[in-house]
């Protein structure tokens, strides 16, 4: 059965993603934000721990931020400044066209994606907003549903549709961190998706799952294939040079696509659903910054 039929199975997974959560993380540190109370340092001034700056004394300033050691040498009033504490923003985006759910064990990457960045951000206090898209279809999700596996009867229909995703239906919020996880799988410019992540100061990533069928598949002879987007049959024989231009193609596709993020300053991981989760997350991500340790 697969995974997003099975709300005990989605559960147990995201109890494997709190605990993950404690090893990686997304980037938090890597970036100054703004915002709502919290424990990350912003760009503005506050009332942490973490000394900013000085500035002159101001009518109905609070006198405890009063630098009374520069007073006592200088006989002028001066403040002293913060950082300013924050909430960091994610808005995390689900990819829920067909070829997500193609094998068993990229479906299960992919939610595992899923399930952990949304972990990562609830455990470090970040404000929270997740939306399924297929195309120009766009769905809101509660992270509580995703929590609580029942998140899928949200989307169901949704992967009937085969067009790229539109994230410019996506309400992505000023100044957050955006995380896209998507296969990848369709053919568009990359701009049209990279760009809407990296607009007004966001800062996009994109964690793509993908399955050892796919990126090194061992065919040869007659197939019948099954377009994951369209649900048709197609039968083909492989020969090894036909199987030389998939490999090829295959490769030259996302080799547009690492080229563009790098343009856009994106991280794009790709995650193998073959390795365990931390180890293949941790290969790509840590040095393309897309998570950090914990």
């Amino acid at each position: 059965m697969s995974l997003l039929h099975d709300t005990a199975a989605l559960r147990a997974l995201n109890a494997h993603a709190r605990a993950w959560a404690r090893v990686l993380r997304l980037p938090f540190r890597q970036q100054r934000w703004r915002g709502q109370a919290g424990s990350f340092l912003g760009t503005g001034t506050g009332s942490s721990l973490d000394f900013h700056d000085h500035r002159a004394y101001l009518p109905g300033d609070d006198p405890r931020q009063i630098n009374w050691q520069a007073y006592a040498r200088t006989g002028s009033y001066t403040m002293k400044l913060y950082r300013e504490e924050v909430r960091p923003l994610v808005d995390v985006i689900l990819d829920v066209s067909a070829s997500m759910f193609a094998h068993a064990a990229k479906e299960r990457r992919a939610l595992e994606l899923l399930a952990f960045v949304c972990e990562s951000a609830l455990q470090s206090g970040a404000s929270l907003r997740c939306h399924a898209v297929a195309g120009a279809e766009c769905r809101a999700l509660e992270p509580e549903s995703i929590l609580g596996g029942q998140w899928p009867e949200r989307v169901a229909g949704m992967s009937a549709v085969s067009a790229p995703p539109d994230l410019q239906r996506v309400q992505l919020r000023a100044g957050a961190l955006r995380v896209l996880v998507s296969d990848l799988l369709f053919t568009c410019p990359p701009e049209a998706v990279l760009g809407s992540l990296a607009g007004r100061q966001g800062r996009g990533i994109v964690l793509a799952p993908f399955a050892r069928e796919e990126a090194d598949p061992a065919w040869d002879g007659s197939y019948e294939f099954l377009d994951p987007e369209t649900g048709l049959p197609h039968d083909h024989r492989v020969e090894p040079a036909l199987l030389r231009r998939y490999e090829a193609a295959y490769r030259r596709h996302f080799d547009l696509w690492k080229a563009a993020a790098l343009r856009h300053h994106i991280a794009l991981v790709r995650v193998s659903s073959d390795a365990e989760f931390l180890k293949a997350l941790q290969t790509e991500g840590v040095p393309a910054g897309a998570v950090e340790m914990g």
